[in-house]
């Protein structure tokens, strides 16, 4: 046995809570699947490892959506619950617990937690003006108002910023607004809400983040939070909400994003109580044991400062790391419901192996925090390649001999011993790959050894000299050699594609592929009968993915109230004279280059060359459009628009898009156009 698995590290390891509102996306499954990955990694070598989460039940979405659906949240969130561990079981995401935010154990927590503030010092309350709706009767955050944009006017936009002009302003700035709920004219009444004093915490987030809990990109990010200084966190919300109560306060309730990262302990807790694990060992000051937290780089603020800073005045441990990722792009942009590249996790194993996504998102993943892109040739070609061509071809090459000439038993002595030690040795460097969560890495290393394996059985030709007579025993060795270095790429690919691994155990008639167990060779050993243990993806199959991914998109519209073409949705304007128009010069640009926009969900700031001159543009298209996608294309620009100054810079420009609720669509010019010429 390995010494790492004589010595186990005790390992608790979560995955954000899903949101009881929705189902589950392929942008969702990149993180359970790069979580699920590592703890088996952690399990495969002997670490006691438990893997935990929970769906976020609580919030005001969750109720509106029961009430319109003439459920009780409990109900709607319950049915939830089955759906999403059903899509998590079906890509091999194995939780040692899945639980909810909606638990007694949560409350207790959250309780735990907000009093240990309270008598602290580190809770505050004031009174606060907020928009209310006195149709339903309850406060409306930001999302739930729409109204006219106080800067260009455009209709039907949200509460905080504007879709049209990326210009961003508070609900009270909105022209003629209303509850996108009921519809009512909102109301401006105060209310008294607590905060949670995040500034109080500067010093010792500080400390924390410089001991390395966090990438360095994110560590750059959150230098930028410090520098602008911190505010203090309203944890709370007025009735009617679906939560927890707050202890000393009647009629006001935990924030959703208090309780939601306070379930990371509730699921732990329901897990220790049902296995008699000590919770104490991992959650008490000063524990030996490892907290790792895999989220979103979207949601880093709550987990890198707040949650931190909560636990720390609760006086608990605060977490080893927090793992960030980036988001899913399909295609070189944004996940689309019209284009059939928004595919929910239910849509996709309709159709298509749920183990080729772990392999490809594996094959992609690094420790860092960039988008990944499912590009779907590339996803095709690669798992056909590696999987298929490479791994499997193998013991599909040589189980046939074994069977027919030794029975099925490997030949008695290794032919190749300095190989299959070599494969052996490769481990402990794939190890540290997985260790450090760069998965790319110990892919790229686990296929070059498949490549060498499969060099060595071309070389060797068992099927040709399986025709001469007096040379099974040579047949026999070659592909007893190439049936043991089989087994070692299983190992390694064991934490990858479980369910294929377990079909490569039973075949090799082996009681586990743990990775200690690489350094046992298999000699005078019995394997099965060889059956595919992974067929090629077709085209067809994906085709029809995206096909049924549109016919979801069909009926989620007939969900709504009816249907409305883009002239109902927003009115053709005013006439105006053809001298007005004129006056508008479009001209030809290249987008040079093209950047995220920090603190802005809707914003890409995009480089533009006029031929000579370049501009800078802001452009409320990033929810359809990954930056590596839109750099080097043409478009049309609108040249001579004076210069606006908005929170992330001044933009010099705009550029002409058209789209509604199913996507944004850059327009662009027919090939032959160059940049700077105007448009006729």
């Amino acid at each position: 046995m390995s010494n790492t698995a004589r010595h186990p590290r005790k390992i608790l390891v979560t995955s954000a809570l899903p949101y009881a509102n929705g189902s589950i996306h392929l942008g969702h499954l990149l993180e359970y699947i790069q979580t699920d990955i590592w703890v088996r990694f952690q399990k495969s070598r002997g670490h006691e490892c438990h893997y935990v989460c929970a769906d976020d039940a609580h919030g005001t979405a969750i109720m509106l959506r029961a009430e319109q659906e003439g459920l009780s949240s409990e109900a709607l969130i319950e049915r939830v619950s089955r759906e999403h561990q059903q899509d998590f079981a079906t890509f091999g995401v194995a939780f040692d617990n899945y639980h909810s935010t909606h638990s007694e154990e949560n409350r207790y927590f959250s309780e735990l937690i907000y009093t240990r503030l309270r008598d602290a010092g580190h809770i505050a309350t004031r009174d606060i003006e907020q928009m209310y709706d006195p149709v339903k009767g309850l406060f409306l955050a930001d999302r739930f108002i729409k109204g006219t944009c106080p800067k260009c006017g455009a209709d039907d936009q949200y509460g905080d910023n504007c879709e049209a002009c990326g210009a961003t302003y508070t609900p009270a700035e909105l022209i003629d607004p209303v509850s996108a709920i009921s519809g009512a004219t909102p109301e401006v009444r105060s209310s008294t809400h607590y905060f949670f004093k995040l500034p109080d915490f500067a010093r010792f987030l500080q400390g924390w983040i410089d001991e390395g809990h966090v990438q360095p990109q994110i560590r750059n990010k959150l230098m930028e939070w410090f520098e602008s200084g911190f505010n203090e966190w309203d944890i709370s919300r007025d009735a009617p909400y679906f939560g927890f109560e707050i202890p000393d306060a009647p009629g006001k309730y935990f924030y959703v994003w208090l309780d939601a990262p306070i379930g990371y302990l509730a699921s732990f807790k329901n897990l220790c109580d049902r296995e008699g694990i000590d919770f104490d060992a991992y959650w008490q000051k000063n524990s030996e044991a490892e907290v790792y937290h895999f989220i979103g780089k979207d949601i880093v603020y709550f987990h890198a400062l707040f949650w931190p800073a909560m636990l720390h005045g609760a006086k608990l441990r605060t977490p080893s790391a927090v793992n960030c990722h980036g988001f899913v792009t399909v295609n070189g942009a944004k996940m689309s419901k019209s284009r059939g590249t928004f595919i929910k996790a239910a849509t996709y194993a309709e159709h298509l192996n749920p183990e080729y996504l772990r392999y490809y998102f594996a094959a992609k993943l690094t420790s860092g925090i960039d988008d990944l892109d499912l590009n779907l040739e590339d996803f095709t070609a690669r798992v056909n390649s590696d999987l298929v061509g490479k791994v499997v071809n193998i013991a599909s090459r040589c189980a046939g001999f074994v069977k027919k000439l030794a029975d099925g038993k490997l030949s008695a002595h290794c032919a190749e011993p300095d190989l299959v030690a070599r494969f052996i040795a490769a481990g402990d460097g794939i190890a540290e790959d997985f260790e450090a969560r760069e998965f790319g890495r110990a892919m790229r290393k686990v296929m070059e050894l498949a490549d060498e394996a499969n060099t060595y059985i071309a070389e060797q030709e068992p099927w040709v000299l399986a025709k001469q007579a007096g040379r099974e025993q040579e047949v026999l060795e070659i592909c007893s050699v190439g049936i043991n270095l089989f087994r070692q790429l299983m190992v390694y690919l064991a934490p990858v594609v479980p369910t294929m691994a377990e079909g490569a155990r039973e075949f090799l008639k082996l009681e586990t592929l743990a990775w200690h167990s690489r350094h046992d060779l298999l000699v005078d050993h019995e394997i099965d009968k060889f059956k595919p243990l992974m067929t090629r993806i077709e085209r067809d199959r994906i085709d029809a993915m995206m096909a049924a991914s549109k016919e979801d998109l069909v009926e989620e519209q007939k969900l709504k109230d009816a249907p409305r073409g883009p002239l109902a949705e927003e009115p053709i304007a005013a006439e105006i004279a053809f001298d007005d128009f004129a006056k508008v010069d479009l001209r030809i640009a290249r987008i040079a280059k093209v950047d995220y926009v920090e603190g802005a969900d809707k914003l890409l700031q995009l480089t533009l060359d006029l031929g000579g001159e370049t501009r800078t543009v802001f452009a409320g298209i990033r929810a359809a459009y990954a930056p590596e996608a839109l750099e080097g294309r043409l478009t049309v620009m609108v040249a001579n628009l004076a210069p606006r100054k908005m929170r992330f810079g001044v933009s010099e420009g705009m550029v002409l898009a058209a789209g509604d609720d199913e996507g944004i669509y850059l327009l662009s010019p027919d090939s032959g156009a160059e940049p700077g010429q105007r448009v006729r």
